[in-house]
């Protein structure tokens, strides 16, 4: 007999038949239905996983970059009448303007940085003080477009910038004052004397990242200088690039227009062991979700085996009829690829239903357990962010099939392989 062309309608609709058919017919749709269920369930979990780690490299990246230097630069220079390294960058307006013109640079500006103890309302609070002018203020993006921010940014060379987390702590709104306490104060000839200055709150931004929101202060530019006993000096330059992501190709313009007592430190020094860590739990989550996809496809297997023993006098029949091996293997390799395809459609409409719908869900789960879920103190950001790639979608799909598909050819082979004869007489 001629063979028949390979996957005919005719297999399709043999497929089909066995795949619908009830227990009391030799039938398996009791596990089909289980399959379809288990792969579904374990493709929505993988595009899940993938929209949350893509949604939070995202947000962390985003939060950091939105409010902190791409580059910055210090200086380090010895000074041999004391014996120590002097930091201060003296002429920090000529080493900004030739950072500036270094190509792929947006912006720098001189900073001066401290940490002081603000106190406002009987509160006290640890805060971290930027010195720097309106100008270049108003060149942060998540500080200057903070959404939900309160006053008015003009303000800001008569007070100073709090985030909103040190509002918070300190109970402060707009026009209230907020004493700033810093151990290096003036130098008498009793040894020095803290400084203790108060000022208005101007602006309060909120940036995005938890910790700068908490902890974060903007000064005037020279009335830091003036506070930090840094007269004529700035202590760092931060450095805007047009591709962060790309820093590092840019590392040898910067350094040569820096000179040779910069240290240079970019948003990956910093942030490049949490990174490192999240893409470590990336790997780790997807080998994870694919053996969970692997477990689920298994069910197509014992289920097909269980055809297979059911369908032993239908194969015996068809064989006789001149189905070839070819034939009968592609039968029940469309019975076990179908489940998985149905199942990966089904996984990936229920995932990307899930991801779309997060923040309701998650509101939902806040309000069931009576608290909140997400701790914004310890992940840094203040929501479960997700977002969905396609490529991500696409990667969950190919994992799904091609794993339904390799392990559907084992059965299918068995069937093939299946003598008629022996097919015949044990029924």
């Amino acid at each position: 007999m001629k063979s028949a062309v390979p996957f005919s309608s005719f297999e399709f609709l043999i497929a089909w038949r066995y795949l619908r058919a009830k227990r009391a017919e030799g039938g398996v749709s009791v596990m089909t239905l289980i399959s379809l269920i288990g792969i579904a369930l374990a493709v929505a979990a993988l595009i899940i996983v993938l929209a949350v780690r893509s949604g939070f490299r995202t947000e962390f990246v985003d939060a950091i970059l939105g409010a902190n230097a791409h580059v910055t630069v210090y200086e380090r220079k010895f000074d041999p009448k004391s014996g120590s390294f002097d930091y201060a960058i003296n002429d920090y307006g000529a080493l900004t303007d030739s950072i500036e013109a270094v190509a792929g640079v947006t912006r720098a500006a001189p900073l001066i940085r401290g940490q002081v103890m603000g106190s406002s309302n009987d509160f006290n609070h640890g805060i971290m003080v930027f010195g720097i002018t309106l100008d270049k203020l108003k060149t942060i993006p998540n500080v200057a477009d903070s959404e939900g921010s309160l006053g008015d940014i003009e303000g800001f060379p008569g007070g100073v910038a709090i985030g909103s987390g040190v509002a918070r702590a300190l109970r402060l709104s707009i026009g209230d004052r907020i004493k700033l306490i810093s151990p290096n104060g003036v130098r008498t000839a009793f040894g020095t004397s803290p400084r203790v200055k108060s000022y208005t709150v101007a602006y309060i931004f909120t940036a995005g990242h938890y910790n700068i929101d908490q902890t974060r202060l903007y000064l005037p530019f020279g009335e830091a200088q003036s506070f930090f006993n840094r007269e004529g000096q700035a202590d760092q330059i931060e450095v805007f690039i047009n591709d962060p992501e790309a820093v590092n190709a840019m590392i040898f313009a910067l350094r040569a227009a820096s000179g040779e007592d910069a240290v240079l430190e970019t948003w990956r020094d910093y942030a490049g062991g949490f990174l490192r860590a999240l893409a470590i739990e990336d790997n780790v989550m997807l080998v994870i979700m694919i053996v969970l996809i692997l477990l689920s496809t298994m069910n197509i297997i014992s289920g097909l085996i269980m055809l297979v023993k059911n369908k032993g006098r239908d194969i015996g029949i068809l064989r006789t009829m001149g189905l070839t091996e070819g034939t009968v293997l592609r039968v029940f390799f469309l019975c076990g690829a179908g489940i998985g395809l149905v199942g990966t459609i089904l996984g990936v409409l229920l995932g990307v239903l899930f991801v779309l719908n997060i923040d309701t869900i998650f509101s939902l789960v806040n309000y069931i357990s009576g608290g909140e879920v997400w701790d914004p103190s310890i992940r840094g950001i203040y929501h479960l962010p997700a977002e969905l790639r396609g490529m991500d979608v696409a990667k969950a799909m190919g994992i799904s099939l091609s794993l339904s598909f390799i392990i559907t050819i084992f059965p299918a082979r068995r069937a093939a392989r299946m003598n008629p004869v022996e097919a015949l007489r044990n029924e």
